[in-house]
């Protein structure tokens, strides 16, 4: 766990109960009970998700409470846990995914989270649809025009303050800051309305992995209550809350939200991780025989902002032997070289990957030809990404890149390019069989449920590199 996350999460008196102990409910009780959370889900019209730590334990990031929570072990003298990636490579657990899939069949209205790990925008809930109430630990805002900054890196301060970067827009050019709470910082007053707008219009609020015990946030799910709305809580520990709630689930919250996925027969798709660089290549004037150039690899978040996601970079000139390789260990990786200005050639640049990426190494070819002036091009970002995620989704494997953007001008050339660095597969089985023994038949009003068979294993992960 990094050191910032680990400020954010610091043990106080106040916190409430820590320590607490799990429990289960037995295999018939969790059975039914899902079964009757699926049929609650089924009926909803306004269902809105009200997320807390415990989702993003199998992602690796520890909890607060719970036995081995960070809470728990700062209490007892002991220190922080240790996550089991960096911060900045977790991925998104199952649960995020069957949240992102209900909200695009259009079941899931809004999802309020309080972790600040991003893993909910990662994962791909629209931000409009998201009220992150602490904060987001990868996130910077404008504070003069309020544009909102998702870094790859983990924002270097908390407690909303200034950070080293300025808004890219140049009729604005503000200081940014951080958007993770303090202690002593009160709640967004954006995210809390969202909040509560949409807890006030909610039939079912379902509660995932949070122990409830944070105020004010914890009662925003029971505004619901006043309209005849329910709730149901999905944790491993008791909470403050239960009596309150119609239904109480003791169980893992991602064979939970499986079990519902597979009864509603909803497929949990695949998380495909996306990580971003800019290529630059500027050159002397052309009028003498050789041409000095400087070739830089750097973040599209800006000059001062670091790739964690990329460890070296190689350099090679594939038809050109006699000019000599190179290897770049720091950041911003340039080099620097002369050239002859009528000999083409083409570079050919091997991203190393850093630890936490499904490959070891990505590539990229430039073909540089200092006599032919090459064109802008522009293309659609949301369709060129949709097709990379398809492709790594159907070749199962990391590393592939494509370009986004190239802008030319008289001396230099810049260049955008996405690189597939993650896929997490949560079920052998993705493609979900259409409505034979899953679901569910509606009589009078009355649901019928079948339970399926088959148990998919949730946690199949793909890191083959494509040749």
């Amino acid at each position: 766990m990094s050191l910032g996350y680990a400020q954010k999460l610091s043990y106080k008196e106040d916190v409430g109960t820590v320590g607490m102990p799990e429990i289960f409910d037995s295999p018939h009780a969790l059975d039914s009970k899902i079964e009757e959370l699926a049929v609650m889900i089924l009926r909803s019209k306004h269902l809105v998700a009200f997320t807390g730590a415990g989702i993003s334990t199998s992602s690796g990031i520890p909890d607060f409470r719970g036995p081995k929570g960070v809470w728990t072990l700062q209490q007892a003298g002991k220190g922080i846990p240790d996550a089991s990636l960096p911060f900045h490579r977790a991925m998104p657990s199952l649960t995020h995914m069957a949240l992102v899939e209900l909200e695009r069949a259009g079941v899931l209205k809004f999802v309020i989270s309080q972790n600040v790990d991003s893993l909910h925008l990662r994962s791909g809930i629209p931000r409009k649809k998201l009220a992150e109430l602490h904060g987001n630990s990868f996130m910077e805002v404008c504070s003069s025009c309020g544009k909102e900054y998702l870094r790859d890196f983990e924002i270097e301060t908390i407690g909303l303050k200034e950070t080293r970067r300025r808004c890219a827009d140049n009729s604005c050019l503000a200081k940014l800051t951080d958007t993770v709470l303090d202690w002593e910082d009160a709640l967004p007053a954006k995210e809390m309305d969202l909040a509560q707008n949409h807890c006030s219009a909610a039939d079912l609020v379902l509660c995932l992995g949070t122990s409830l015990q944070i105020t004010p946030a914890c009662n925003f799910p029971f505004r619901c209550l006043k309209n005849g709305g329910r709730v149901v809580i999905v944790n491993l520990q008791s909470t403050p809350k239960d009596k309150k709630a119609s239904l109480v689930i003791h169980g893992l919250v991602d064979k939970v939200m499986e079990a519902v996925m597979r009864i509603l027969n909803y497929r949990i798709p695949p998380f495909v991780r996306i990580d971003f660089v800019h290529v630059s290549l500027s050159h002397s004037p052309r009028k003498k025989a050789c041409v000095k150039w400087v070739l830089r690899i750097k973040s599209i978040h800006g000059p001062k902002a670091t790739m964690p996601f990329l460890k070296s970079v190689e350099v090679a000139f594939p038809d050109r032997p006699d000019m000599k390789c190179a290897l770049l260990q720091e950041q911003p990786f340039v080099l620097k070289r002369q050239t002859t200005q009528r000999k083409s050639f083409k570079i050919l640049l091997t991203l190393n990957l850093s630890e936490g990426c499904g490959s070891s190494f990505s590539q990229i070819e430039w073909p540089v030809n200092f006599q032919v002036k090459k064109k802008s091009l522009s293309l659609d970002r949301d369709k060129v990404l949709n097709e990379l995620k398809d492709l790594a989704e159907r070749e199962s494997c990391c590393g592939q890149e494509v370009l986004l953007e190239r802008n030319v001008e008289s001396r230099s050339e810049f260049t955008a390019h996405a690189i597939v660095t993650n896929i997490v597969r949560y079920a052998k089985i993705e493609e979900v069989p259409e409505n034979d023994d899953l679901i569910t038949s509606v009589n009078g009003g009355a649901f019928t449920l079948k339970r399926s068979c088959d148990d998919g294993d949730n946690s199949e992960k793909s890191a083959k590199r494509c040749k």
